[in-house]
């Protein structure tokens, strides 16, 4: 069975039509998104409307919890080092999105599970008790088996920070999958990434798009934060606002 799983698409809807056509080429049998779907992009409101009438399912993002509950935010603002323009920043943006995509399509989000499971893998935002914090780069195998051991899964995917990997785990997970963002790519590569998994195989694929063309969607979006999401998209890395 081929299954392509798309994280991280941030309201980004130009990069998320080139995946889409990227993806019919390659036919899968089941798409899912592992989340973060509409905040902080030109297009917030118009990606929640093409998931949903795709019908993809998938888990809830930490930037879709902070949209439905505003409280994750600050929990998690409370216990980082960042300096407060972070989080101020990001509240602007919260609640111009929140505005932008109404009651109904919150409602929607709000169903969006925490784990998605789907012999032989499963999907989580970051961590099955978390989609706020994924594991550092440099975990050992032991602390990759207890984080993610409770799935009882061979096969994790995630996403959260954007940059892509899979990495071969001693123990019962055996393989830890980062899809990459499609919207968002964080690892200097400018492409959208999303995974593509053929039985156990395990495939990124990357899928160039226009960006002057969605960084001209962010400039008359009206939405706050714009110029910061710009920047990002130029630098292909995170970036302060």
């Amino acid at each position: 069975m081929r299954i392509a799983v798309v994280s991280d698409i941030h309201g980004n809807l130009t990069a998320f039509d080139a995946v889409l056509t990227d993806i019919r080429q390659a036919s899968p049998d089941l798409v899912l998104h592992g989340g973060d779907l509409a905040d902080a992009g030109s297009s917030p409101a118009e990606i929640i409307d093409r998931i949903r009438d795709l019908g993809w399912q998938g888990v809830l993002g930490n930037t879709d919890e902070m949209l439905i509950r505003p409280a994750s935010l600050e929990d998690f603002a409370s216990e980082s080092s960042a300096p407060p323009a972070l989080w101020a920043a990001i509240r602007q943006i919260a609640t111009a999105t929140r505005e932008a995509l109404g009651d109904e399509r919150l409602a929607w989000l709000r169903e969006l599970p925490n784990v998605k499971i789907h012999e032989p893998f499963a999907l989580v935002h970051a961590t099955p008790n978390s989609c706020w914090r994924a594991p550092a780069s440099e975990s050992t195998d032991a602390e990759l088996n207890a984080l993610y051991g409770s799935l009882g899964k061979p096969i994790v995917a995630f996403g959260h920070t954007h940059c892509p990997r899979i990495r071969s785990v001693d123990g019962n997970l055996q393989l830890l999958i980062n899809t990459g963002s499609v919207g968002l790519s964080y690892d200097g590569d400018p492409r959208a990434s999303y995974l593509l998994l053929e039985d156990s195989t395990p495939s990124i694929r990357r899928v160039e798009y226009d960006i002057e063309k969605e960084l001209k969607a962010l400039s008359s979006c009206d939405l706050p934060g714009a110029t910061w999401t710009a920047k990002m998209l130029r630098t292909s890395s995170p970036q302060m606002p």
